[in-house]
């Protein structure tokens, strides 16, 4: 069975390969969305509170990855590292305001490489970074970006009272019976839907990426959206305490929600605002997948869904108090697991879902695969085409993340002093806290999710886990490439 498998993979790649290689015109669209903050509570992720009727759509249709990882849990990095198919430590991008172009110059994007192919590439909304210098690449875009650079707060807010504040962080949650186009998102939306009926006109392929900002802080949405859920519906926070035996570096907050007019300095909530909180995060999520929703039946009423690749990704994963943390800028599951489907006209198994250990960085070779472009050279990930052919095929060994943390304070410069470095199996998370300098390492995290799958206990120090330690130290110490199983090409 095993061999029919990896027969009919071959064979649907090579056949789509074929059909790609015709001509320019014949290759496929592709339809680019990604999502700030978004962390897997999608009704197609098995997640039963959450309304999400457009996404789970998309994933009927395509291939679901039930583990896929960002390779560092904030906004830039992440987004960097997914566009460049390049590890933080490669492209030297481990905060918010650094360029990757600094370190790799000539660099060759995701969107440029499509570029280089022919293709009409184009962004509307949060694709790079949202402001200063990282959220712009000229190379990667055949027109001036819209929306990339978005600082102001007539379009992250619509009450009164907060349109009067100052600053960005007003309150960290809004419910406004608006329309949609009242926000950004909505913003986005529209042009996006726009764009699209002016690229069917092209007798070229194109490249679109869209790129939704919410549900990032703060929790604003149209009020219809909030109506969707019953607070007292809502599924509590797991867990408010830090995983036990956790070192100081693992779980010190970013202090990204502090600063919001309703949000004490220390963090402090009462239950009454957890639970605003948690709504306000399914609000957005509800109101995204609406956008999603749109840009989807635009793609049909075209008739270019037949045609086109789409793929739907988070850039990191997000705590809504669990285990005692807020937002992202940590190594555990909840910031680094992201929702990603992919999409692909012709796919042999749409709608299955794979359990296959994934990264950001494969997305990258994977589109340039699917849609018969030339092998992208120096990416440091693996096209995971043949596991939409065959979604539980054996895959990677492991995958990895990262996070730096400063020896003080809470937040990092560049490396930071300390950078946690973390492996994700099937089974463990296991996380090396090391000095940059020195390299030495200062803390360890083990945490086995057979038995605890909300990552609550540090059991690295534990004698009776030191060979689980011993083995998962060198797999980190080995690298992404020593992840892959004997056979696979970083190209398959």
């Amino acid at each position: 069975m095993k061999c029919f498998h990896a027969i009919y993979a071959l064979t649907f790649v090579a056949t789509w390969h074929t059909v790609c290689a015709e001509s320019t015109s014949a290759r496929p669209d592709v339809l680019f969305i990604a999502i700030d903050d978004l962390r897997p509570v999608l009704g197609c992720y098995g997640d039963s509170t959450a309304i999400t009727p457009n996404i789970d759509r998309l994933a009927g249709r395509g291939t679901l990855f039930r583990r896929a990882y960002c390779q560092q849990a904030v906004c830039s990095p992440s987004r960097l590292s997914l566009l460049t198919g390049r590890r933080p430590d490669t492209i030297r991008v481990w905060d918010l305001a650094t360029h990757f172009r600094k370190a790799v110059p000539d660099t060759v994007t995701l969107p440029q490489h499509f570029r280089n192919h022919g293709y009409h590439t184009q962004s509307i909304g949060k694709v790079y970074h949202g402001s200063g210098k990282p959220s712009k690449d000229p190379p990667s875009w055949s027109v001036e970006p819209q929306y990339d650079s978005v600082r102001d707060p007539n379009v992250r807010y619509a009450l009164p009272e907060n349109l009067q504040g100052k600053g960005l962080k007003r309150s960290a949650a809004e419910a406004a019976d608006v329309p949609d186009n009242t926000y950004i998102d909505g913003i986005v939306c529209d042009a996006a839907v726009a764009a699209l009926a002016e690229l069917h006109k092209r007798k070229q392929p194109f490249f679109l990426a869209v790129g939704f900002r919410k549900p990032h802080l703060p929790f604003c949405a149209p009020q219809k959206y909030w109506d969707l859920y019953q607070r007292d519906r809502i599924p509590a926070r797991t867990s408010d305490k830090h995983p036990h035996a956790a070192p100081d570096v693992a779980i010190r907050s970013w202090r990204e929600l502090e600063g919001y007019t309703d949000i004490p300095d220390n963090a402090s909530l009462s239950s009454a605002k957890v639970r605003e909180l948690r709504h306000g995060y399914y609000a957005c999520v509800s109101f995204v997948d609406a956008m999603v929703g749109r840009l989807l039946n635009e793609l049909s009423r075209l008739k270019l869904q037949e045609n086109t690749v789409v793929v739907l990704w988070g850039d990191h994963g997000f705590h809504l108090g669990e285990q005692g943390l807020w937002t992202k800028a940590n190594n555990y599951e909840l910031s680094t697991r992201v929702p990603l489907i992919i999409s692909v006209p012709g796919q042999a198994r749409p709608g299955r879902q794979s359990d296959a250990l994934v990264e950001l960085v494969d997305v990258y070779p994977t589109l340039a695969d699917a849609c018969g472009l030339s092998a992208v050279i120096g990416v440091e990930g693996i096209s995971m085409v043949p596991l939409l052919a065959d979604p539980q095929r054996a895959w990677k060994r492991a995958v990895f993340s990262q996070y730096p943390r400063a020896l003080t304070g809470h937040r990092h410069r560049g490396h930071g002093d300390v950078m946690g470095y973390a492996v994700r199996t099937h089974r463990h998370r296991y996380v090396e806290w090391r000095d940059w300098k020195s390299q030495d390492v200062v803390a360890t995290e083990l945490y086995d999710h057979q038995h605890d799958a909300d990552e609550m206990r540090n059991i690295a120090d534990q004698a009776e886990h030191r060979q689980t330690v011993q083995r998962l130290s060198r797999i980190l110490a080995d690298g992404w490439q020593a992840a892959l199983l004997p056979g696979m090409d970083r190209h398959e």
